[in-house]
């Protein structure tokens, strides 16, 4: 039964850890005193989730993409594989950088520091950014499959 919903947990940890990059964002918007601790709390959140992206993307591109690969590349969407895929393996890891980052950026007096805030707030925006070009690449290359999965039926 797990294995049926395995393959969401990529795409859920990539959201998690963009959602708490927007709230990063947010915190720093007008960061002051009491919302310090909340802020750097969701930094590290976003960089964890961001992470657990990273290493079940990899998991599951072992043991599934070769065979989604094939489908994709016979299918009427080669190029979701092509461009999509090959972008979304190389273009993650500015989200990995930002997400990592992120921590270290808002562990300093962002309150007091004009240029640290910009940082966080580049920072975060970048994660956001990044994260959110991820998710479209993903619905694209699913979108392949799901193509190449019918024109093999005949659908």
């Amino acid at each position: 039964m797990f294995k049926n919903y395995e393959l969401l947990l990529h795409p859920t940890f990539g959201v998690l850890g963009m959602i708490a990059a927007v709230w990063v964002f947010v915190e720093a918007l007008s960061p002051r005193e009491d919302n310090l601790d909340r802020m750097r709390m969701a930094a590290k959140t976003s960089m964890v989730m961001i992470w657990l992206a990273y290493i079940t993307a990899g998991y599951f591109y072992v043991l599934y993409y070769g065979a989604d690969k094939a489908v994709i590349k016979a299918g009427p969407w080669p190029w979701a594989h092509g461009i999509f895929m090959e972008t979304k393996e190389h273009v993650f890891f500015l989200t990995l950088l930002l997400a990592t980052l992120l921590p270290i950026v808002t562990s300093g007096a962002v309150n007091k520091s004009v240029g640290l805030r910009k940082l966080t707030l580049w920072t975060s925006a970048g994660v956001v950014l990044t994260a959110l070009a991820m998710e479209g690449a993903g619905a694209v290359i699913s979108m392949g499959a799901k193509l190449g999965l019918q024109a093999q039926l005949g659908m």
